[in-house]
């Protein structure tokens, strides 16, 4: 027998879907500001090995000549990014979904065992409740990496009269860097998110829509 099971609430699945597209667009508006000094490569010896963003990449976006842009963008998505992380941390706080989303001292270990089950490298699954351990240590980790951005952010953005945030970050270069990396990071958990929404099946994708889920139930009679 088969039940309808609340499982997101509402604002859960308001500030995930705002979070993706708004994301997004900073993503890319960020790519139209790093063009104009693309200053990051791998080199040894004074030989270029790598440069993470080719000519060929920039064409192909049509990111050259689009600073202005980009800042414009960058900057005003900012601050709904930064609201809608704000309003998500308060929700968890206060509603208690904390308790379901923090790791505990058993998460990292079975985050571990969730990733050989998805690999199918060990049958048995490890026990879970409405976030498994793996996902409970890659989404706190994205709440942490989202102010790490907002921080290097402002930092990078007015070093002059929020001198004392960029030192605390290291200086401008190293604000610049960690705010890079931090980019690279929302890239592949984007990815790896995508998988798993894929793996975990329909089901699944529909609770974060709708918030519901279909559970199949034992029947009390049997």
């Amino acid at each position: 027998m088969k039940e309808i099971k609340e499982k997101h609430s509402l604002l859960m699945r308001w500030t995930h879907w705002i979070n993706f597209p708004v994301l997004a667009i900073m993503i890319w508006s960020g790519m139209l500001i790093y063009w104009a000094n693309d200053v990051y490569t791998i080199t040894i010896f004074g030989h270029t090995l790598l440069r993470f963003f080719p000519d060929w990449f920039y064409q192909l976006f049509n990111i050259p000549q689009r600073l202005a842009e980009g800042m414009a963008f960058h900057f005003l998505f900012m601050w709904l990014f930064m609201l809608n992380g704000f309003f998500y941390v308060l929700y968890t706080i206060f509603s208690g979904e904390w308790r379901e989303l923090m790791p505990n001292r058993r998460s990292f270990k079975e985050a571990w065992l969730v990733l050989l089950h998805d690999l199918h490298l060990r049958k048995t699954m490890p026990p879970q409740g409405k976030y498994n351990a793996a996902q409970r240590v890659a989404y706190t980790a994205i709440i942490f990496m989202g102010i790490g951005s907002v921080l290097t952010g402002l930092a990078i953005y007015k070093p002059v009269q929020l001198y004392w945030l960029c030192w605390l970050c290291g200086g401008y270069h190293i604000a610049r860097i960690l705010h890079f990396i931090l980019t690279v990071g929302y890239v592949f958990f984007f990815l790896i998110h995508i998988v798993q929404v894929i793996l975990a099946g329909w089901n699944n994708f529909r609770s974060v829509v709708s918030g519901f889920e279909v559970v199949n139930k034992q029947d009390p009679t049997i």
